[in-house]
């Protein structure tokens, strides 16, 4: 992965941040709809998950976060003039991760969702099920290996859950791999470590340049084997400020450092914004 060295003056809180990621604002053309750019959103949320992706045709959602933010992932969602998501995957059935959901059924065209084959009884659950059926969506439960395409250069591959039956819903969840080009991107819901090692035992290619770190850095999750089987140069943790889990989990953050990654932070950075030319990644100030 080829980093953009050019920097782009911000304002002081930020420069005084922990981040070394290449800091680059992007030029308004970059968004023209003929370039094969690709932009991922690692949205603020609070404690929680919620991911935009977009390319130059079609919109990927990943989650939702938590119902009380729903208002604000809206509004982010129709800033970035979005009307169509021609993708949305809720990567496992838990509050944080699909609590607004319903509402984005309600509010935007979804035309394909995605979410594990399994069930809970909640307010949240029973709503998100509600809202699919009065917009006539059928639940698509994927496969490992399914596979489907943003544009002719971007593929979203699934790579889990590669069992029917876990104890912990966490590892229900969908996980799957984006490449650009020639960049690669892992999103890995709140699997946990037997989700990781799963993975590890699969016939997958987990290397990337991007990591989503799984369960908000929880210390369930992100074991060593998997972290140096990623590659990955760039490790994002979504979890809310001062959350009463403590995400992320001090042990999860040296195994991200051991394995020389830079981390970004929503509790910290607010959103994560990623602009992908397939050769070079760079983080955008918008």
């Amino acid at each position: 992965m080829k980093i953009d060295r050019k920097i782009y003056i911000l304002p002081i809180i930020i420069l005084t941040s922990i981040l070394v990621f290449s800091i680059v604002k992007i030029p308004s053309k970059t968004k023209s709809k003929n370039l094969n750019y690709m932009k991922i959103h690692y949205i603020d949320v609070g404690q929680g998950d919620s991911i935009l992706i977009q390319t130059k045709n079609k919109n990927l959602l990943i989650d939702s976060g938590p119902g009380d933010n729903c208002s604000n992932i809206i509004k982010y969602l129709k800033s970035e003039k979005i009307k169509t998501l021609n993708y949305v995957i809720a990567t496992h059935p838990h509050e944080d991760h699909i609590g607004a959901m319903s509402e984005i059924i309600k509010n935007f065209h979804v035309k394909k969702f995605y979410a594990p084959k399994i069930t809970v009884n909640s307010s949240y659950f029973n709503n998100m099920i509600t809202s699919l059926q009065n917009k006539n969506l059928k639940i698509i439960v994927p496969k490992p290996g399914d596979f489907f395409y943003l544009d002719k250069n971007t593929k979203c591959e699934i790579l889990a859950p590669n069992s029917e039956h876990y104890e912990n819903i966490n590892n229900y969840s969908i996980v799957n791999k984006i490449t650009h080009y020639n960049n690669k991107f892992i999103f890995t819901g709140d699997i946990e470590k037997i989700g990781e090692l799963e993975l590890l035992n699969s016939n997958f290619d987990l290397k990337c340049d991007v990591l989503k770190v799984a369960h908000h850095g929880s210390s369930s999750s992100s074991c060593e084997e998997f972290l140096e089987k990623t590659k990955a140069k760039v490790a994002i943790i979504s979890c809310g400020k001062n959350n009463d889990y403590r995400h992320p989990n001090k042990k999860t953050l040296l195994n991200l450092e051991k394995n020389n990654m830079q981390i970004y932070r929503t509790d910290i950075n607010g959103n994560v914004i990623l602009i992908s030319n397939g050769k070079k990644i760079v983080l955008s100030s918008k």
